[in-house]
């Protein structure tokens, strides 16, 4: 073996040799400290999950008690309040699930000296509003005692007057809207643009009118005059109603025009007889019902309806009502 092998090694190269040492063990505990960085961080996110997942879940299991809203939190005696708000529809906060067992348990408080139902609605099905006026008027039978106002705030239209008629007395701000006694369903025709672009509509039914209601077919006449049968019916009914809820108070010889669905201020309105006085939800429970306590029986959302809601959970059947694919509404 040759003598070269055997030289000592320089200083240069020893010095060299320990850098890349000092390099490797500093490389090593910077990478430690970003693993443990980062392990910290994903603890971090399990554990902030964990805790909204826990706060959720307890939110969703004590839901029940928070639909009661704020009923039993005072042990005297109180005026009942119960709000009708948006749109009169099935599975909406203004169905008529939701008012009826308001109103139930409002009635049925030993501590209810009188209820109000402040309606703040352009109206809605006549199915869900015909429900709770019925509703209304059995209570009030069943419950004399009990008297049930009406106070309407910015409007109380249609379906929500409906509901409002079964009241012993309705008030109303003097700029409120009030009234629109009448009923419409409405959609949209499609056939001319179908015809520019060349598009052929096939429909199979197996009865002669089934497809009556279809967008994309022309309408035919005795169809129109069926559907217009079947408004007018639902018009009657809501007039009926009306009449017996308001009896001699409305003024209809002076303006017949009170039930063609037009709608007036709650200044007009009184004048009309459409409602009794003006004033507002305070005032009537202190100065009408005598006991100014107000207890709220409102049937509330869940926390985990209001999260659905929000993600808009909902957008698709409010926009086939507004657009009248769901049946008759009153307005």
């Amino acid at each position: 073996m040759s003598d070269e092998w055997n030289l000592p090694e320089s200083g240069q190269a020893k010095e060299s040799r320990e850098d890349a040492k000092s390099w490797k063990l500093l490389e090593k505990t910077l990478l430690a400290g970003v693993q443990e960085q980062r392990r910290s961080r994903r603890w971090g996110i399990f554990f902030k999950l964990l805790t909204f997942i826990y706060l959720f879940g307890a939110l969703v299991l004590f839901s029940p008690m928070l639909k009661l809203g704020k009923a039993g939190e005072v042990g005297g005696a109180h005026t009942a309040l119960i709000e009708v708000r948006g749109v009169i529809a099935d599975k909406e906060a203004a169905s008529a699930d939701n008012i009826v067992g308001s109103l139930r348990a409002a009635f049925e408080d030993e501590n209810t000296k009188g209820v109000i139902l402040r309606i703040n609605s352009p109206g809605g099905s006549p199915v869900q509003s015909g429900y709770i006026y019925d509703e209304i008027k059995r209570l009030r039978g069943e419950h004399p005692d009990i008297k049930l106002y009406a106070v309407i705030s910015d409007i109380g239209a249609s379906g929500a007057y409906y509901i409002a008629s079964a009241a012993d007395q309705i008030y109303a701000d003097k700029a409120s809207l009030v009234g629109s006694i009448g009923v419409t369903a409405a959609s949209f025709g499609f056939v001319g643009l179908m015809d520019k672009l060349g598009v052929d509509r096939r429909v199979y039914t197996s009865g002669e009118h089934k497809a009556f209601l279809d967008p994309f077919q022309p309408p035919k006449a005795e169809e129109t005059e069926f559907w217009q049968g079947v408004l007018d019916t639902t018009h009657q009914q809501f007039i009926d109603s009306v009449k017996k809820g308001r009896g001699d108070r409305l003024k209809v010889a002076e303006n017949p025009e009170l039930f063609s669905g037009l709608v007036w201020s709650g200044e007009q309105a009184l004048k009309l007889g459409l409602i009794d006085g003006l004033g507002s939800t305070s005032y009537v429970a202190r100065d009408v019902i005598g006991q100014k306590e107000l207890v709220d029986f409102t049937v509330q959302d869940s926390p985990l309806d209001r999260f659905a809601k929000k993600l808009g959970a909902s957008v698709a059947e409010n926009i086939a009502l507004w657009m009248g694919f769901q049946g008759p509404a009153l307005r």
